[in-house]
């Protein structure tokens, strides 16, 4: 598919899935740790806490077994947002857009509007990841590659829920 825009026709899906697989099979080989994000932004919210009230957060049962740090999955999820942003600089796609096109044809171009659902769609995601001890895609990128039924499963449900919201809000476009 072309993007008009930039020109350019986007990466194959296939090769960026397979490039996330051994990402994810070296950061397992290299440093032994799976991918994940969900927690990183609980962490994030406690290290900034602590700068202000460290014996609160000391003190709250979350943090008990280990006091929030800068640690691996503070810098994967900076790495995510740099590496989105250099490629799309590198792809000639970047675009500061207060509404997305795909957006703008379903709802409108409210940017007030766009911002509550965005809000409240993570609001609403972070509390389904934390409510799972982690996101749907770190239990499938990480359960898929050690064989376990249940990251398959997890994996199929991701997939599955963003079809049918897809299709909800959507429709058939």
């Amino acid at each position: 598919m072309f993007d008009p825009q930039t020109r350019r026709k986007p990466m194959n899906p296939y090769l960026g899935g397979a490039l996330a697989g051994l990402l994810v099979v070296l950061s397992v080989y290299g440093a032994g740790k799976f991918f994940g994000a969900s927690t990183t932004f609980v962490r994030v919210a406690g290290y900034l806490e602590s700068t202000v009230l460290a014996e609160r957060v000391a003190a709250m049962p979350y943090f008990l077994k280990e006091l929030p740090k800068l640690d691996w999955q503070m810098m994967f999820v900076a790495g995510i947002f740099l590496g989105a942003f250099l490629s799309s600089l590198l792809g000639n796609s970047f675009r500061l857009l207060p509404v997305p096109d795909t957006f703008a044809a379903r709802f409108g171009r409210s940017a007030g509007q766009r911002g509550i659902v965005a809000f409240l769609g993570g609001i609403l995601a972070m509390f389904g990841a934390r409510l799972a001890d982690g996101c749907p895609s770190g239990h499938g990128l990480s359960g898929t590659l050690q064989l376990s039924v249940s990251g398959f499963v997890a994996l199929a449900c991701f997939f599955v829920g963003g079809l049918i919201m897809a299709k909800l809000l959507y429709g058939g476009r």
